[in-house]
Formats: C-alpha cells, sequence, structure tokens
C-alpha cells in the first residue's frame, strides 16, 4: 500500500460515517486500502464491502486479510446489484473518495500523469474497450470541444480540437508526448502544467465514464441505506462536487427540490455539514492531494 496515496482527510471521514461497532459499510473507492483499515479498526464484527475496478487493489484487499472485508472487483456504479449478491441490501454507511490515486498517477504505463511518456491509456479499469488513444484519434472534433471544455474546463477548448483534429490527420496520437506536442502552442504561457492537467482530466473522464458512474451511484444511495446511515463523498473538481451537493440538497442533479403537498422537501437525505469540510494547511503541506478535497457528508432522513 506504500505507494497508494495517503488518504485525504481521514479523520473527517471515519468520523462522518458515525461507525457503529456491528455495524455494515462499503468504501466505492478501495484503492490503497487506507480508509477501509481505519474503518475495520473499529468496527468490533461488523461487516466492510470494497469496491475497486483497479485490479491492483484486489492485491491490497488480500494484504488486509480480515474476514469482516468483501472485496468487490467492480466499478461502485454496480453497487446495489452486488450488495444484493452479498444479502447486504441496506448498510449503515457510504464512503467515497472519488479522483485517482496517487498510484495511478504514478505507474507510468497507465498514461495517466504528464510526466511521463506513455501510451494513452488513462482506464481505471484495465479489461475496458475505450482507451484516452481511441478519443483523441476517434472523436469528432464536436465531441472533443465539448469533453474538453465540460469536463476539462478549458477556456479555449474549441481550439484545442481543432488542434488535435489537424495533429492527428499527419499522424496519430498514440503517447503522452504525441499529445503534449500538439497542444503545445496553445497552453497558456505560464500555466502549461495546469493547462495539460485539466486535458487529462477531461479525458480521463470520458475514457472512465466518472460523471455518469458517479451519478448512477447516487441515486442508488437512498435505497442501500438504512435510516439515519450516512453517505461521505470526498470529491477533487467542481463538476464532481456539483452532483454531489445538488443530489443532497435537492435528491437530483438540476433544478428544485421537490415538494409534497404541504410544502415539506421531498429529498432522501439530508446535509450534515452546511459547508464541504476542507483540509488544514499543515495537511496540505503534508499531502497536496488535499488542496482540492471537499468534503460532503449527508444522513438518510
Amino acid at each position: 500500500m506504500s505507494n497508494y496515496h495517503e488518504p485525504v482527510l481521514l479523520q473527517a471521514c471515519i468520523d462522518g460515517l458515525n461507525l457503529q461497532p456491528g455495524g455494515t459499510y462499503v468504501d466505492i473507492t478501495f484503492g490503497g486500502g487506507g480508509h477501509s483499515r481505519e474503518i475495520l479498526n473499529q468496527l468490533e464484527g461488523g461487516r466492510l464491502f470494497g469496491f475497486d475496478q483497479d485490479a491492483d487493489a484486489r492485491a491490497n484487499a488480500q494484504a488486509i486479510g480480515d474476514s469482516r472485508l468483501t472485496f468487490v472487483a467492480s466499478n461502485f456504479r454496480n453497487i446495489k446489484r452486488y450488495l444484493r449478491l452479498y444479502k447486504a441490501e441496506q448498510v449503515d454507511g457510504i464512503l467515497a473518495d472519488l479522483g485517482i490515486s496517487s498510484h495511478q498517477i504514478d505507474t507510468p504505463e497507465r498514461g495517466f500523469s504528464t510526466r511521463f511518456d506513455a501510451d494513452l491509456d488513462m482506464r481505471m479499469n484495465q479489461q475496458a474497450d475505450r482507451t484516452a488513444r481511441q478519443v483523441v484519434n476517434e472523436y469528432s472534433e464536436a465531441d472533443l470541444h465539448r469533453i474538453l471544455g465540460m469536463y476539462g474546463e478549458i477556456t479555449n477548448a474549441r481550439t484545442a480540437a481543432s488542434a488535435l483534429v489537424s495533429a492527428r490527420s499527419n499522424r496519430p496520437i498514440n503517447t503522452v508526448n504525441d499529445l503534449k506536442a500538439a497542444l503545445q502552442r496553445y497552453a497558456p504561457r505560464g500555466k502549461e502544467n495546469k493547462f495539460f492537467a485539466q486535458v487529462f482530466q477531461a479525458l480521463r473522464i470520458e475514457v472512465n465514464e466518472e460523471l455518469q458512474a458517479l451519478e448512477e451511484f447516487l441515486e442508488q444511495v437512498p435505497e442501500i441505506l438504512k435510516p439515519g446511515g450516512r453517505l461521505v463523498v470526498m470529491s477533487y473538481h467542481s463538476l464532481e462536487d456539483r452532483l454531489v451537493k445538488n443530489f443532497i440538497n435537492k435528491g437530483k442533479f438540476q433544478g428544485d427540490v421537490e415538494k409534497d403537498l404541504f410544502g415539506n422537501d421531498l429529498k432522501p437525505l439530508q446535509s450534515v455539514t452546511r459547508k464541504p469540510i476542507e483540509a488544514s494547511p499543515e495537511e496540505i503541506a503534508r499531502n497536496p492531494r488535499a488542496r482540492s478535497a471537499k468534503l460532503r457528508i449527508a444522513e438518510k432522513i
């Protein structure tokens, strides 16, 4: 687990779950198992399910070697199906640490990082069909413009999309360095690293259907959580945080909260924290990944 990231806001996450010693919990982004280990430390009996679609995470679950832990090799969008399979249709708490792990970024051949030249892959599930190379080389200019603007929040998304289409007409864009070369002249001076991080974020979100998976997961939460059960979600960019915030506050992703005949809000969750919890300057200094983290906690009504 040493090359996985240090869990961000670990104590706040654990506190947010309001752990019951004999309860049933789900860590939907198992990764290196950092959060899961701490949950297990506080359970007496109880049960924990760890979801992760990345094959590398399975070895971390096996290393923990705890009979209370069930590892599920699947995307968390399938949470209800698998919990039903394991006869755990309702649980006391669900934890999500969204985004990408340091392990994935630091493994060059995965193609997640701008720091290494590698094939443009970016698949969290290495059995999945679609890679970043396919997105860059096969998507239309309009679709590239859409994902760079929407998922990468790049101001010159239209120009960048046009540049990719122009570059691939000469030869395929197969590697990290190919991609950077195609877009180098369009990176704002002095902000090149941020620009390429946004490009890579956009491609990663598209390849892994991250926002669609998050929506599908959140829609299942009210049915899975017991009354009084907790949802704890940590996100790292505004698109994820907006979905989580809206679902907690309104019970849906867009529009106003629905009301019954008496004017009462019709929503399954209530926020436990008025504002998202953020890392302290001390934690950010120790773990830079914490800088953009926003932690939201909700309870099933």
